[in-house]
């Protein structure tokens, strides 16, 4: 899935705050637990930039988040790149618009380690991560993941706190490329409908089915 700074901003925020006293980065933690353990639905816009290892913008993408928990969600974005990312809980559905190709797979086997997996999760994901707290940086506390398994498709993934709700999302990869998604008009606890997560294959698109 190819999920906006400057290069000053961007270098700032991926340093890690060890001068920061213990209070500061409890506060970051507790922000971390309350996102995982409270919040059960969500939606926001967002706007997605690829860095490379020099931090030279690659790609910019935008569009609109939707998850229920657990296992549901959907990543609408908006054209140029226009594909919507959506999951039921048990399958996944890759829809390229301009490709008129949908790609459907089960989910556990789709997501693994990845950004989406977290942030879907029924659970906090401690058991799966090393978690660190960051500290503050500015009014954003940073919280980092480090997957225990070897085989994660990022060496690092990010996640930044504003008064305990989720803004920021980074992706650090071992190719040393940063992807960083900026989230707005964020919304938490409200209803949101199955059909959102329910995904009709239009008639006649390309269909690659690995769900078996």
């Amino acid at each position: 899935m190819g999920m906006l700074a400057r290069l000053g901003g961007l270098c700032a925020l991926i340093l890690l705050h060890s001068w920061l006293p213990a209070a500061a980065q409890a506060e970051s933690i507790a922000q971390f637990d309350r996102f995982f353990e409270e919040v059960l639905t969500f939606k926001a816009r967002f706007t997605q930039t690829i860095f490379d290892e020099n931090l030279v913008p690659l790609e910019e993408s935008s569009g609109q988040l939707r998850i229920s928990r657990p296992g549901r969600f959907r990543w609408d974005y908006d054209p140029p790149v226009e594909q919507a990312i959506v999951a039921d809980g048990e399958r996944m559905w890759v829809y390229d618009i301009d490709l008129e190709q949908v790609t459907i797979r089960k989910l556990t086997d789709a997501l693994g380690t990845s950004p989406a997996a977290v942030l879907s999760s029924g659970g906090n994901p401690k058991q799966n991560y090393r978690v660190k707290d960051l500290g503050q940086q500015g009014k954003i506390g940073w919280v980092s993941l480090h997957s225990k398994e070897e085989t994660a498709i990022f060496s690092e993934i990010q996640l930044g706190f504003e008064r305990g709700t989720l803004r920021l999302i980074q992706l650090l990869d071992d190719l040393g490329q940063i992807t960083r998604i900026v989230l707005s008009d964020v919304k938490e606890n409200i209803a949101i409908g199955a059909e959102w997560f329910a995904f009709e294959v239009p008639e006649g698109v390309d269909i690659i089915d690995e769900a078996g």
